[in-house]
């Protein structure tokens, strides 16, 4: 039973709870309670693609005169993992997830990933629960502060491209970026990547999807090779 506060929280008069508390399921839960399958998975799969369309949508209505480049960097820097994460423990995901004991001992409860993943199996819920109209609705209520925030900031260089940049400018060539799939504790799909240059390995990141880990190895690298400009 999810708690009452929680679903007050969210503002959603859900037709069917099934959905809500499949949406709060981790695999991990899952994967030791079969009579809680199925996990939050393909739930997260829905929620991440509408997430993508509902955030696109809202920023091209929002930024009239601002180009295809420009809009895709505000787009991934609204629905990045870190920045789902935040929204996630401010509707208090992290106190109703359903963690398995080797995910809730690992710190599960607070891994953005985790959370990020939560927040779009939630999103996908309530699409499916109240339909379009009313799961945008959701989506901008919940993100408005973010977008709100992003938009006033401007399009951010994502790291992957500053770090072309910068090695451009001192005449280093192109990064290089080499990847591959590992699974932390047998519960969650991770991708790892690593950045080079001139073959020497500058960085290391970890994601849920490829280009995720790519964008982390390239930030880490930029904190190795260029830690005064932050």
């Amino acid at each position: 039973m999810v708690e009452e506060a929680f679903i007050h929280r969210l503002g959603v008069p859900w037709n069917d709870p099934a959905l809500l508390r499949q949406a709060l399921v981790h695999a991990s839960y899952a994967n030791e309670h079969p009579e809680a399958r199925p996990s939050n998975e393909r739930l997260e799969f829905l929620g991440d693609a509408f997430l993508d369309f509902v955030v696109a949508e809202e920023l091209f209505r929002r930024c009239p005169h601002l180009p295809e480049g420009d809009l895709t960097a505000l787009r991934s820097a609204v629905v990045e993992g870190k920045a789902l994460a935040q929204v996630a423990s401010l509707l208090g995901i992290s106190e109703v997830l359903l963690l398995g004991k080797g995910e809730e001992a690992s710190g599960g409860r607070e891994r953005p990933s985790t959370l990020a993943g939560a927040f779009e199996a939630l999103v996908g819920a309530v699409l499916l629960d109240q339909g379009y109209p009313r799961a945008r609705e959701f989506v901008l209520r919940a993100l408005g502060p973010l977008l709100e925030r992003v938009v006033a900031q401007g399009a951010p260089k994502d790291p992957k491209s500053l770090l072309q940049e910068r090695l451009q400018a001192e005449g280093k060539g192109l990064p290089e970026y080499r990847s591959g799939e590992v699974h932390e504790g047998g519960q969650e799909r991770l991708f790892v990547a690593e950045v080079l240059v001139h073959g020497e390995v500058v960085g290391r990141g970890w994601g849920t999807r490829k280009s995720l880990a790519e964008q982390e190895a390239a930030r880490q690298a930029l904190a190795r090779l260029y830690p005064e400009k932050g």
